[in-house]
């Protein structure tokens, strides 16, 4: 049997010259194994995802030496609409791949672009809601998603459309724990039914027991392959040494990096202090916060499972959601939405 992938000494260039360029590659998958690329940020393991669904070379341009088949075909030769019922991508921002408003027609986008009959796409869809629990998800607005919602139809609709193989590319970027252990839960399905997974990932521990090899990267090259039971055995401070994270961080660990030093001193205006402050997507109720008191100068986390309302609440907190109702004071202080927006910086969930 043929190998489900074969790259054979494939090297690229983006046109732009961006990061993340391939230097002599080859890797084989076969039929039914997950795989597990890893490796800092640039190596090359978004590139390597970027080959095998086709968006290299039919939408991103460079210079492309090698070969690169995937179920026998080629994919210089193949256009990539014709790879699309053989190849699933998941990608890390789930945005960049929506095509309609609502979830429901976004899970059956991809089966309707296939030319299937009705009645299969509403069981493709029945059935791909019902394996992956999402069922409170239907029939809502995809601009009203928290980011692991958004995640949790990208995959939804990859998976209604049955390909062969399926490739993440870090797919759990924006997934709390349970929505992560759900992921796993469908993958290892993915696995049974005989499907090839090949996921790109920073965050590795919830792929232990899951992946079959590790392809480890470096610079646009694969430098270290192992099977995966070896490399779910490393240690901590092995994995920091090769610049990835711990599967589960240890307290020693953490304290056994650098703290933060303040370049420039900074005098606060005072505490901050939210009252009555709410804030509703139609008539779902997304934030009710009775009363909140955030120290001057103290860090506070705000934690949840996704959709809680993390990042509705950092929005309106700075001024950038529209509609919300409550009042919000520093030191003591009125402001208006106008003067939170002066007064507070927000570096957003996707930087684009």
């Amino acid at each position: 049997m043929k190998d489900a992938v074969l790259l054979r000494d494939v090297t690229f260039q983006y046109a732009n010259g961006d990061s993340g360029a391939l230097n002599e590659v080859s890797m084989t998958v076969q039929h039914g194994e997950c795989v597990l690329l890893c490796g800092a940020s640039g190596c090359g393991k978004t590139t390597v995802t970027r080959l095998l669904n086709g968006l290299i070379p039919h939408y991103y341009g460079g210079a492309l030496s090698g070969e690169i088949t995937v179920f026998g075909r080629q994919i210089r030769e193949t256009a990539i609409e014709d790879l699309a019922g053989t190849v699933g991508s998941v990608f890390q921002n789930p945005r960049s791949q929506f095509f309609c408003v609502d979830t429901t027609a976004e899970i059956a986008f991809g089966c309707e672009n296939m030319g299937l009959p009705e009645a299969e796409i509403k069981q493709r869809l029945s059935k791909t809601v019902s394996e992956m629990h999402i069922q409170n998800l239907l029939d809502r607005s995809i601009f009203n998603l928290s980011g692991g919602e958004k995640q949790k139809i990208a995959c939804a609709g990859v998976s209604a459309m049955l390909p062969e193989l399926i490739v993440l590319d870090e797919p759990t970027s924006n997934l709390d724990l349970d929505a992560i252990a759900e992921l796993r839960t469908v993958i290892a399905a993915w696995k049974a039914q005989g499907k090839t997974v090949i996921i790109a990932e920073h965050r590795l521990g919830w792929l232990s027991g899951l992946c079959d090899r590790v392809l480890f990267m470096e610079k646009g090259r694969i430098s270290a392959e192992y099977a995966g039971d070896a490399f779910f055995s490393f240690t901590a401070e092995k994995l920091n040494g090769m610049g990835l994270r711990a599967f589960r961080a240890s307290r020693n660990y953490l304290e056994s990096k650098p703290g933060l030093h303040c370049i420039r001193p900074f005098e606060s205006a005072g505490s901050i202090s939210l009252t009555d402050f709410k804030f509703s997507y139609g008539k779902h109720t997304a934030l009710n916060i009775r009363n909140l008191n955030l120290p001057a100068g103290s860090v506070t986390a705000i934690v949840g499972h996704n959709g809680a309302g993390k990042s509705t609440f950092t929005r309106c907190l700075c001024g950038l959601q529209k509609g919300f109702k409550g009042r919000v004071s520093i030191g003591g202080k009125m402001l208006r939405p106008k003067d939170m927006m002066q007064l507070s910086y927000m570096v957003m969930q996707d930087v684009n």
